[in-house]
């Protein structure tokens, strides 16, 4: 996404776009995005600053960290970026720090719930969905 401050009107401006995953490198092995990212800009200008109110949703698949299944959830997060005013160059690109904020909400070990048994060490079998037969259990 990206703003040409010259264009922005003194009422500010409102950009919305769609982005997949893959244009700003965002999936993981545990995490990977199933819709395109949803952005709205809400951009306010004052004399030597812009202001960015940014809203970005999309769909999104994590791995449990203990039973490796799969969660469909939503990715919802709200961010305000401020940036100086550069009269030489007047194309802000938000995507790095867009990429940057998605990357620094991702869970650190996803479950699918607090009360997650995860996988027998010795079988593999999901203790969740009941004990396993090896004896380790």
């Amino acid at each position: 996404m990206k703003i040409d401050t010259r264009q922005i009107p003194d009422e500010g401006l409102t950009l919305t776009e769609e982005f997949s995953s893959a244009e700003l490198d965002l999936d993981t092995e545990i995490i990977k995005f199933c819709g395109a990212i949803k952005a709205k800009a809400v951009i306010s200008k004052s004399y030597d600053a812009i202001g960015v109110k940014l809203s970005l949703n999309a769909p999104m698949l994590m791995s449990c960290s203990r039973c490796l299944q799969e969660l469909n959830t939503g990715f919802s997060r709200q961010i305000e970026l401020h940036y100086a005013v550069d009269k030489l160059e007047p194309i802000i690109d938000l995507d790095p720090d867009i990429r940057e904020e998605i990357i620094l909400s991702y869970p650190i070990n996803p479950l699918c719930s607090d009360a997650c048994k995860g996988l027998c060490p010795r079988c593999g079998c999901n203790l969740n969905e009941g004990g396993c037969n090896c004896g380790s259990t």
